[in-house]
């Protein structure tokens, strides 16, 4: 899955503004020139780039439209259970949420980070490593994340409550968007949401605030100047799907389209499609396992995640630890962005089968291999969550939340982790009453 070089054309743009601000000190004239020149020749060949055609044969097997997406899955159970026969589903409900903002307030301070990086922090702090807590210390304790929580709100001593993210954001929101257009809510209302209560967003996600914003319908907000539609910001906002169909991720999937649509297409989607099935999966099984499996038969099965999480399965008893996990997903996505959906998705799930139902080990090691962690130990998090219930987390990954969530979203500052719970419960009961 090797990607174009482009290393020497980045080279290529810092040394010619290296060697412009050098030439204007020197007093050279005609920098200005060749600069607008260069900037021509590279508008025309990113013009190019964009009307290159797409291998329709591929493009056949990754649809983005849910009838076809539907024809295209595996055989799968569809419907596990009605929610009548699910033992436990507030105290695992509760477990999704505190494994997600466990995982989330772990990886957060260190989001992207090179795996020696945190290694070395961790032996500067001595802290375990891979975590089995949270962080003692971090470089910058002032600096501010989403213009709200300080990093040292995140640390193992100043917890008071669930800090900001945005991974925690699109859980809150997607409970918004579940009170406020109900069951069978639209893109079109998703829409609605994103500009009543995002005022800030990230790659695709940032692309569509702003196109919508500019009066594109959300149906289109995913398609105008959106190179990351395949990126990972659809799949951290699958668990509020998952939450509210308790055995029956096919239900989870439908829901994640749909929100799903509003920013990404194709791999992009079927992240938010997959980890939603798997979530709601997860309430109804003891092995987190078996509700990665269920989650893969609501994508098509020819996708290229498909492809690759097969794959990650068929693998998962070699990955022992972090860094084989790192290792393995390096070598096989060279040059794949940090914050992907497939790379991070496979991240993912060896996190869950190296720790399986020990959820310090499953979001330590998921942190500990990098990339998107702070996405990729939340998701973990909030399947395992599901599996064992706040009964099976340690209560030092929740005590220090004190039953609050801190939240960016205009006009929700704060919510009582209590709270959540009822929401989310009084919305699972509705969609499958």
């Amino acid at each position: 899955m090797g990607y174009p070089d482009v290393v020497i054309l980045d080279n290529l743009v810092r040394s010619i503004d290296l060697y412009a601000c050098l030439k204007h000190e020197y007093g050279s004239r005609g920098a200005s020139g060749i600069i607008k020149r260069a900037e021509k020749n590279l508008k025309n060949a990113l013009a190019d780039i964009r009307s290159l055609p797409q291998d329709e044969k591929l493009a056949r097997r990754e649809p983005n439209d849910p009838d076809t997406i539907r024809k295209l899955r595996p055989r799968g159970l569809r419907r596990i259970c009605a929610m009548s026969e699910l033992r436990n589903y507030r105290d695992r409900l509760e477990g999704a949420l505190l494994g997600r903002f466990a995982g989330c307030t772990l990886g957060a301070v260190v989001e992207g980070w090179p795996v020696e990086k945190m290694k070395a922090l961790a032996e500067e702090n001595g802290d375990s490593f891979p975590p089995t807590d949270y962080w003692s210390r971090v470089p910058e304790p002032k600096r501010l994340r989403y213009e709200t929580s300080y990093c040292e709100d995140y640390l193992r001593d100043n917890l008071n409550g669930v800090p900001v993210d945005d991974d925690v954001a699109y859980t809150l929101l997607g409970l918004l968007i579940l009170e406020n257009s109900g069951k069978d809510f639209t893109t079109d209302d998703v829409g609605t949401a994103w500009v009543k209560y995002l005022p800030r967003a990230c790659s695709a996600e940032r692309v569509a605030l702003a196109n919508l914003r500019a009066g594109i319908s959300a149906s289109k907000a995913a398609d105008e100047n959106n190179p990351f539609c395949q990126w990972i910001g659809a799949d951290i906002r699958s668990d509020p799907w998952g939450y509210v169909c308790p055995g029956w991720p096919e239900k989870a999937a439908e829901m994640a389209f749909r929100d799903a649509y509003i920013s990404h297409r194709r791999q992009g989607i079927y992240g938010e499609m997959f980890f939603a099935a798997t979530i709601a999966a997860a309430f109804t099984v003891e092995d987190p396992l078996d509700a990665l499996e269920i989650g893969l038969t609501e994508i098509p099965c020819e996708c290229t995640l498909a492809q690759q999480l097969r794959w990650a399965l068929r693998v998962a008893p070699r990955i022992l630890d972090y860094r084989q996990a790192r290792e393995a997903v390096d070598r096989r996505f060279p040059g794949m962005h940090k914050v992907h959906t497939i790379n991070n998705a496979c991240l993912t799930v060896w996190g869950i089968t190296i720790g399986g139902t020990d959820l310090t080990r499953v979001i330590g090691e998921t942190v500990a291999m990098g990339l998107d962690n702070d996405c990729t130990a939340a998701t973990a998090g909030s399947i395992v969550g599901a599996v064992v219930g706040k009964q099976g987390i340690p209560e030092h990954w929740y005590r220090r939340f004190n039953n609050t969530v801190h939240s960016y979203l205009m006009r929700h500052k704060r919510f009582a982790i209590s709270a959540l719970v009822n929401r989310f419960e009084r919305q699972a009961r509705k969609i499958c009453r």
